[in-house]
């Protein structure tokens, strides 16, 4: 199959990389400087799971190349728009198309501008970012893409991605439950990104003092409510599982989004708090954990100017 990777950051170039690595057929579509980037220094993974150097094939907007099989979008999602105008080009009928964006609000659009039919459910975890040389830093056990149908059905095409995965040197699991499995980390996501920035902490030191724990797990509960209330598929006790989760965690561990505030960087408040909040309007429900997190998000852009 030929696989073509939006974007060749902490995320696309980490599991297209491995991919790579693997032997599959990838071309990673990117910027006229990451292109310079990848040509001087090629593709390089730093990782507990093992390093890599690798010579990646690369594509600029524009350019042709022809119909690829697979399409991997592994940009942010302020950068959404921008990648489907690019990829179009290159997804013809039958083309798959595997987000690993964060939340949910980003399947709406690809599904209007792809078809619904040809978007597959898909997330990731993983903890990592590019240093200054753009090389990948990967730091954590964890390193998982969870994919499949958005019916939950077992089709010949998610099993012909099974197998494109299939003895590659990071986690792909073909799911059955992916909308489940979507909004439940979105809820984490939502929360984790949201008390890690609103205290500009890792997580450790977050649930340390009196009032931390209550904090964190009060935010889970309330964005549970609103997904509730909106009919999101989600199991009974994830908040009190997430939390147990954030609990085990390694004490300095971020989420991508602080990581992202500490760089001077865009956030995605609004496509993951602030699409949350859109939904508690909706239902009438007061979320006011969850507005300190966005508003003080808010501020954070307005200040980085």
């Amino acid at each position: 199959m030929r696989v073509l990777v939006v974007g060749a950051g902490a995320v696309g170039g980490y599991f297209g990389g491995r991919l790579l690595e693997k032997g599959e057929d990838v071309t990673f579509l990117v910027r006229e400087r990451r292109k310079k980037q990848l040509e001087e220094r090629g593709l390089v993974i730093q990782s507990v799971h093992g390093d890599a150097q690798l010579t990646p094939k690369t594509l600029i907007a524009g350019e042709r190349a022809g119909r690829f099989d697979l399409v991997i979008l592994s940009n942010k999602a302020y950068h959404l728009q921008e990648a489907i105008r690019d990829v179009k080009p290159y997804v013809e009928e039958g083309t798959i198309i595997l987000p690993l964006l964060n939340g949910m609000a980003h399947m709406e659009l690809l599904w209007r501008e792809f078809g619904k039919e040809n978007v597959l459910g898909g997330l990731c975890f993983i903890e990592t970012t590019l240093d200054e040389e753009g090389s990948i830093i990967q730091t954590s056990p964890v390193h998982d893409v969870k994919f499949g149908e958005w019916s939950g059905a077992v089709t010949e095409r998610v099993q012909r991605l099974e197998q494109l995965f299939s003895n590659c040197n990071a986690r792909f699991h073909l799911s059955e439950r992916i909308v489940t499995d979507m909004w439940h980390k979105y809820l984490f996501i939502a929360a984790m990104s949201g008390v890690t920035t609103l205290f500009r902490a890792p997580i450790g030191l977050v649930l340390s003092g009196e009032y931390g724990q209550e904090i964190v797990l009060s935010l889970l509960k309330e964005i549970g409510g609103i997904m509730r209330a909106h009919g999101a598929p989600i199991a009974e006790d994830i908040e009190e599982r997430q939390w147990a989760q954030m609990r085990e965690m390694s004490p300095e561990t971020k989420s991508s989004m602080l990581r992202d505030m500490e760089k001077g960087q865009m956030v995605e408040a609004d496509h993951l708090q602030g699409h949350l909040l859109e939904i508690a309007k909706y239902h009438q429900i007061d979320a006011p954990l969850l507005k300190a997190v966005y508003h003080h998000l808010e501020l954070y852009e307005q200040q980085k100017g």
